[in-house]
């Protein structure tokens, strides 16, 4: 009998009041999940974010990137740009808002041809951003997709410095009506996700989408790692350029006919 008593004041508490004694332990579970998450808020909170579970982390099995075509890019066209500004809450009123596409023009001044593209972050293998990072904020996942974890930048801007595309942009300011999918905040560094929330879930980034649905389809999302995706398939049957390639960072954006 006192064997019994012993082991229900053991489980339920020296009062006997289970209920509490539950919900206690239902606590302190939760308590050191919340622990669990505060270790490496950058990578972890993120990932539960957009469903991720933490046993399942992104493979380097997949190395996410994109195929432009100049061609079907056409001068004055913002529709990707538009896109993206709606996707991650950039509000385009201010010269102080970040911008993480825009289009740029280029012009052979020897056959005067020219070409109107998309630039943005291009997500390197050997992203020098990644290199000049004070405290690991700059990061890139195993599929090869460039982030910056807001919970640990500290607005130093050396990123910005070291990325030759100019891609990156600064939060002067607070921001309101943002969309919980894409985190930001005043004084960190930001730029092109590849809509990784979108990806995450088994979709594409936002600028891609908005090509397509307006018939332009000048921007190819993929697996580079697959060689049956589509994108692979292109960029092994067709000419293409890796901007800046004499840096040697094998950047995950390539473009067709420039």
């Amino acid at each position: 009998m006192s064997d019994n008593l012993e082991t229900k004041q053991s489980e339920c508490g020296q009062d006997g009041n289970c209920e509490q004694s539950s919900s206690r332990r239902q606590f302190l579970g939760w308590g050191a999940a919340v622990a669990g998450l505060a270790v490496a808020p950058g990578v972890t909170l993120f990932d539960l974010a957009h469903g991720r579970p933490p046993e399942e982390p992104a493979s380097s099995k997949i190395r996410w990137g994109m195929l432009v075509d100049s061609q079907k890019c056409a001068t004055g066209c913002n529709d990707c740009v538009s896109a993206c500004g709606k996707e991650n809450g950039f509000s385009g009123s201010k010269e102080t808002d970040s911008q993480w596409i825009r289009k740029v023009e280029l012009k052979d001044l020897k056959s005067g041809n020219s070409h109107s593209l998309p630039m943005m972050c291009q997500h390197c293998e050997n992203p020098p951003c990644v290199d000049v990072c004070p405290t690991g904020a700059s990061f890139k996942r195993a599929d090869g997709i460039v982030l910056v974890d807001r919970h640990i930048c500290i607005g130093c801007r050396y990123c910005m410095m070291a990325c030759p595309y100019k891609a990156r942009s600064f939060v002067h300011e607070e921001l309101t009506e943002q969309n919980p999918d894409v985190p930001r905040g005043k004084g960190c560094v930001e730029s092109c996700t590849l809509c990784v929330h979108r990806v995450d879930e088994g979709g594409q980034p936002a600028c891609a989408d908005a090509c397509s649905a307006a018939g332009h389809n000048a921007i190819l999302f993929g697996d580079l790692n697959d060689p049956n995706s589509e994108i692979s398939r292109r960029i092994a049957s067709t000419a293409t350029t890796q901007v800046r390639a004499d840096l040697k960072l094998n950047v995950g954006v390539r473009y067709q006919g420039i």
